[in-house]
């Protein structure tokens, strides 16, 4: 049997809005193997990115029980997930989330600053993963200077760098062409089948769900059904 590395039991997630409460997720059951790329889609408001985020340690419950690699993250304070974010989860955005004044070496080295390792290491490491996502030849190229798809590179090079296991990405392709959009999710799936990174990825494109190995449909904060996609 597969290890397990995200669980959720009965995970239930409100928000306020002024004397609202806005209900997101409620009782939310989830199991994600070690090794798994999940694909999680459905309609804007359903509830995906709230569960990506709280998967990731960026959010936390109003209440039930998340564990990842290992860990209760319902149970952390901020401080905590904040360390524990740094050694166990990488992030992939729509938009990059790139410093523009910074190289893509340092941009990827940033998380690196969270950790005891020297100016040399950290440089080593760095380029060592821009290597791993074929844009080693940017390294000193500004994000101004990079297309959407090399700039995204840049981006999961960042989340790759620290070598955390799990890797979340909210809409990664979202705001590329479909030719940039297929090379990433490409990538992902390399990092996912030779490299053994977990991947759970938000989408709306049907097409980049495909890359998966089991997609995942909400709505209304709650998961409809899964099913296993063709290899």
């Amino acid at each position: 049997m597969s290890e397990t590395i995200v669980s959720l039991r009965n995970v239930v997630k409100h928000y306020t809005r002024g004397k609202q409460d806005v209900p997101v997720l409620d009782g939310l059951d989830l199991d994600i193997a070690k090794g798994e790329f999940v694909a999680l889609m459905g309609p804007s408001g359903s509830g995906k990115t709230t569960l990506l985020n709280l998967i990731g340690g960026l959010d936390s419950p109003t209440s039930g029980e998340i564990t990842v690699a290992g860990e209760r993250l319902d149970r952390m304070s901020s401080g905590q997930l904040a360390r524990w974010r740094a050694h166990h989860v990488g992030f992939v955005f729509q938009f990059y989330n790139l410093m523009p004044m910074l190289n893509a070496q340092r941009n990827v080295e940033l998380p690196l600053l969270l950790t005891h390792l020297s100016a040399s290491q950290r440089a080593a490491n760095a380029l060592a993963a821009l290597t791993l996502v074929g844009i080693a030849d940017r390294a000193k190229h500004k994000p101004g200077e990079l297309s959407g798809g090399q700039a995204q590179r840049v981006a999961i090079a960042r989340a790759l760098v620290a070598d955390a296991p799990l890797l979340v990405c909210d809409e990664p392709t979202g705001d590329l062409d479909r030719k940039s959009a297929d090379e990433i999710l490409h990538l992902l799936q390399i990092l996912n089948r030779e490299h053994g990174k977990t991947i759970v990825i938000v989408t709306h494109d049907p097409k980049a769900a495909e890359f998966g190995s089991r997609s995942l449909h909400m709505d209304k904060g709650a998961l409809l059904d899964a099913g296993t996609l063709a290899a």
